[in-house]
């Protein structure tokens, strides 16, 4: 795959060397709040990176890495959509790069892949996050209750979004 460039982040095939920074970037307090781990983030995302059906892709900003956006497709020709996840380092928070970054893959996963719908799954109470969702052109489908278990054993809702290959904020 080729460097996919936005206005602000390039978006290129996370590598090895790229590890200990993202895990890093997932040890900060408001990322491990919403990526759970273990107490090896290395080795998770090093595990990660095995997944064949996951492409993960580094967000460099003025060549340094920021944060990681993934995303794994669903081929059933009935079904067929791609899904996309995505952390950030907080320090660049609140500077347009996660909505860069989002726009930029959902511009190339429309484009070059040929999807018509794509979907992302934010915590229901990342305010942040649906937001930036929201500026692509993502919609809120409905709230998946008690979704994902939280570091602190408790589950924790998230909300289903979709956009459709038409309402992409180009």
């Amino acid at each position: 795959m080729t460097l996919l460039r936005g206005a602000s982040v390039v978006l290129r095939p996370t590598v090895q060397d790229d590890i200990q920074a993202l895990a890093a970037i997932r040890a900060t307090p408001e990322v491990r709040a919403r990526w759970n781990g273990g107490d090896d983030l290395a080795a998770d995302i090093a595990a990660d990176l095995a997944d064949p059906d996951t492409r993960f892709l580094t967000i460099d900003h003025q060549q340094r890495v920021v944060g990681m956006i993934q995303w794994h497709a669903e081929e059933d020709p009935d079904y067929r959509h791609a899904g996309i996840d995505m952390f950030l380092d907080p320090a660049v928070h609140s500077m347009g790069l996660g909505t860069d970054a989002l726009r930029t893959l959902a511009r190339h996963l429309i484009d070059t892949h040929g999807f018509h719908r794509l979907v992302i799954d934010p915590a229901a109470d990342n305010a942040a996050m649906i937001r930036c969702c929201a500026k692509v052109g993502f919609r809120p489908v409905g709230v998946l209750r008690q979704y994902e278990r939280g570091s602190d054993g408790t589950w924790h809702d998230g909300l289903l979004m979709d956009l459709l290959a038409d309402e992409l904020v180009r």
